[in-house]
């Protein structure tokens, strides 16, 4: 008998262990898919021509990865560029070139001197964003430290730069493994900063570090960007929330001088047009 109540009772609790292995059902968050356009171009002074690379997706459900999309225009426009020849036009029209992913080129000086405006069309819908040429600091050194953060596996390096005292400048670190950092020259105005970042252990390999030159709007928008990408992805995948970037549905605007309908929350694309001087330094981790 005793056995048999032993029995009894193990049903009873194998098959509350199955009740609990109900598939539950949890209804996701919707929304309109949103136009997302990255066209960060980093320019180098010494270079004579500047390549403009566009990312144009559009984000999906809750949860899924962000899907390529085909434009139905795509330019870069320079109204102040001065042509050097009868063919030269201060227009780049981007092509093409893979699903989602539109290039040009043009000289240096169409990206570094006057007013760049990049106007892209899709789904009968227009968009304008407009910025100008940053310049930057070069970098002065950089090594590899000794100092660990959270783990043994943490890679330190140690990055000294030196900051234009004329003028108030914004950075952006590009550590090539999506790891961003922002910083503002407040506390070392026309002085030499040295920091240490660490960074996951990449083992015995080389290290490309970018320095560019942003505008406060581009430097609050990568803040925004890199606190919600968080550890576990980079802040140019999908977005885990909307961070306004400087595009704007500019379809119903009469004149495009004012703006009228700026302010209707959801008359933008996600994204950023920014045009940057850009310089990089490497290092051999070991």
């Amino acid at each position: 008998m005793k056995r048999l109540i032993k029995i009894f009772v193990l049903l009873l609790f194998t098959n509350f262990i199955c009740a609990c292995e109900d598939v539950i059902e949890i209804d996701t968050p919707t929304t309109e898919p949103r136009l997302i356009i990255d066209a960060l171009v980093r320019v180098d002074r010494n270079n004579s021509t500047t390549k403009i690379t566009l990312n144009a997706n559009t984000t999906n459900s809750f949860f899924s990865n962000i899907v390529p999309v085909k434009l139905n225009q795509a330019v870069v426009i320079n109204p102040d560029y001065v042509p050097t020849s009868p063919l030269d036009v201060g227009v780049i029209n981007l092509t093409e070139v893979a699903p989602g992913i539109y290039e040009g080129e043009k000289s240096t000086v169409f990206f570094t001197e006057g007013e760049l405006q990049l106007v892209v069309e899709y789904n009968d819908q227009k968009y304008l964003a407009i910025t100008r040429f940053v310049p930057s600091s070069n970098i002065d050194s950089i090594s590899q430290g000794e100092e660990s953060l959270f783990s043994e596996d943490d890679t330190e390096i140690l990055i000294s730069f030196t900051d234009n005292g004329e003028t108030d400048n914004f950075y952006l670190f590009d550590f090539n493994q999506e790891d961003y950092l922002v910083t503002e020259d407040e506390f070392y105005q026309g002085q030499t900063f040295n920091f240490s970042y660490f960074i996951e252990a990449i083992g015995s390999q080389e290290l490309k570090v970018a320095l560019l030159g942003v505008d406060e709007s581009f430097y609050n928008y990568m803040n925004q960007l890199i606190q919600q990408a968080g550890e576990n992805q980079g802040p140019f995948q999908t977005p885990s929330g909307t961070v306004r970037g400087n595009l704007i549905n500019i379809t119903d605007i009469d004149n495009i001088n004012s703006f009228d309908n700026v302010e209707n929350s959801s008359n933008f694309a996600l994204g950023y047009f920014a045009v940057c001087e850009t310089f990089e330094a490497s290092i051999i981790l070991e």
